[in-house]
C-alpha cells in the first residue's frame, strides 16, 4: 500500500552443508558422515529452496554469506561448482566488499577445489584447527593433523585466498594450559587477519557427553579453564588483535562481518538442512535429516518449524546477542529497531549488572559493553535478561 515501507531484505546469506568425513566426538552440529549421501540429490534440493526463498522475499545487496557444516569442503570440485553457481543465480546482487566465507576441515582442500571456490566468489576460509598437538586432536576425534593445517594453509593462499580464520578450542579433554599455550604460539605465528577460539561445551547427544556422563571424560578443572582463557585473550592482545566478540579475535577490518550480523541481532536468509533463518520478525528451522529435507523441498519449503519472534523476544535477543560483542549495544541502535529507550525497557537487570560490575557504560553514555571482568562471566549476565519481558 501507498505509504507502508516495505520491511528490508536480509544482506546476510547463511548456507548449510551437511556432510563430514566423519562425526567429531563433541559435534552436535548437524551434520552427516558423507559416505554414500546423495550429495547433488541435497545440492539440487538446496537449488530449489533458494528460488523459493528468494522469490518469497527477493534480495538486494548481499553484503555476508556464510557456508557452515558439516564441512562444505568435502564437497568435490564438480559438486562444488555446481553449488557455487547455484548461490550466485539466486543472489546476484553482490555488494563490492563482499565477505563471502567457507568453513573447512584441513585435508579436504586441495588447490583444485580452492580455485573452484575462488572462481565461485568465496574470498574468506575459515579452517577447523582445534589444537596444534596430533594426540589432542585424535582425543576429540579429528581426522587431520598439523602437516594437513600448514598444507591447507599454503593451498589456499597459492590460489589467492588470503582472508584466512582459524579455529582453535580450550577445555579439551587432557589438555593443559601449557598446551594450550603452545597452540596459541603455533596460530600466532601464522600471521593470520583472524582467529576464532572456543571453549569446549559438552552438548547432548555426543560421544563426549556420554563419556562426560560415566565420568570418563578427563577434562581440565575449572580453574584451568579460567587460566587458559585469561592466557589466550592476554596474548591475542599482545599479538595486535583486538578481542571484537568473547570468542573471537581480528586485526582491524577483518572481523567476521557474517557473525556481526547474529550479534546485532540483524535478519539473514537461512538455507539447507537444519539451518535457521531470520527475516522480518519471523524465524524458521528447517527439517534436520538429509533425505527428509531433499523431500521436503520438492514439495516446498523444507520447514520443521516457523514462528513469529515477539517483540519482546526480540528485544531481549538484541541485547543478549549484543552483549557478546566487546563493543556492547547501543541505545540509539535499540531505539531505531524497538522506538523504546533501552534503560527503561530493562532497567532493573542493566542496574544489578552495573552494580555487579559486570557490564559498565560507554564513555559517551551512549550504551553498555561487558566490563573486563564481564567477559569472564558472560553467560551469567546474559541469562539476567532471559525472560524478562517474556515471562
Amino acid at each position: 500500500m501507498p505509504g507502508i515501507s516495505q520491511p528490508q531484505p536480509p544482506h546476510a546469506v547463511y548456507i548449510h552443508i551437511p556432510f563430514c568425513t566423519n562425526k567429531c566426538f563433541y559435534c552436535d552440529f548437524n551434520s552427516y558422515v558423507l559416505k554414500d549421501q546423495p550429495v547433488m540429490d541435497y545440492l539440487r534440493a538446496l537449488d530449489h529452496e533458494m528460488e523459493l526463498t528468494t522469490l518469497q522475499t527477493p534480495p538486494g545487496e548481499i553484503k555476508s554469506i556464510f557456508v557452515g557444516g558439516g564441512t562444505p569442503t568435502v564437497l568435490s570440485p564438480q559438486e562444488m561448482e555446481f553449488f557455487l553457481n547455484s548461490v550466485r543465480r539466486h543472489f546476484p546482487h553482490w555488494a563490492n566488499d563482499l565477505e563471502f566465507t567457507m568453513e573447512a576441515n584441513p585435508g579436504t582442500t586441495d588447490r583444485e577445489k580452492l580455485a573452484v571456490m575462488k572462481a565461485g566468489g568465496v574470498n574468506r576460509v575459515s579452517f577447523g584447527v582445534q589444537a596444534f598437538q596430533n594426540e589432542l586432536l585424535s582425543g576429540i576425534g579429528r581426522i587431520h593433523n598439523t602437516d594437513d593445517v600448514y598444507k591447507s594453509l599454503d593451498n589456499a593462499r597459492a590460489v589467492g585466498l588470503d582472508n584466512l580464520s582459524i579455529d582453535l578450542m580450550f577445555g579439551l579433554p587432557n589438555q593443559t594450559v601449557e598446551m594450550l599455550d603452545y597452540s596459541v604460539t603455533k596460530a600466532l605465528e601464522l600471521g593470520l587477519p583472524h582467529y576464532s577460539i572456543y571453549s569446549l561445551k559438552v552438548e547432548e547427544n555426543t560421544l563426549f557427553h556420554t563419556m562426560y556422563q560415566k565420568n570418563q571424560l578427563p577434562l581440565p578443572n575449572e580453574e584451568d579453564e579460567l587460566k587458559m582463557y585469561l592466557l589466550l585473550m592476554e596474548r591475542m592482545k599482545r599479538a595486535g588483535y583486538k578481542q571484537y566478540e568473547i570468542s573471537n579475535f581480528g586485526k582491524p577490518g577483518f572481523e567476521s562481518r557474517h557473525n556481526i550480523t547474529y550479534w546485532r541481532n540483524e535478519d539473514y536468509y537461512g538455507l539447507g538442512a537444519g539451518a535457521h533463518g531470520y527475516v522480518a520478525r519471523q524465524r524458521h528451522v528447517n527439517i534436520k535429516g538429509v533425505n527428509p529435507y531433499v523431500e521436503a523441498a520438492k514439495q516446498g519449503f523444507p520447514r520443521l518449524e516457523q514462528f513469529e519472534v515477539s517483540r519482546e523476544e526480540a528485544m531481549e535477543d538484541f541485547v543478549m546477542v549484543g552483549l557478546r560483542m566487546l563493543d556492547g549495544i547501543r541505545k540509539a541502535d535499540f531505539y531505531a529497531q524497538f522506538d523504546e529507550n533501552l534503560q527503561q525497557v530493562f532497567a532493573e537487570p542493566l542496574h544489578k549488572m552495573l552494580e555487579a560490575g559486570l557490564l559498565e557504560a560507554h564513555e559517551d553514555h551512549g550504551g553498555y559493553r561487558l566490563s573486563e571482568r564481564g567477559v569472564l562471566f558472560g553467560n551469567e549476565v546474559f541469562a539476567e535478561f532471559i525472560d524478562v519481558l517474556t515471562a
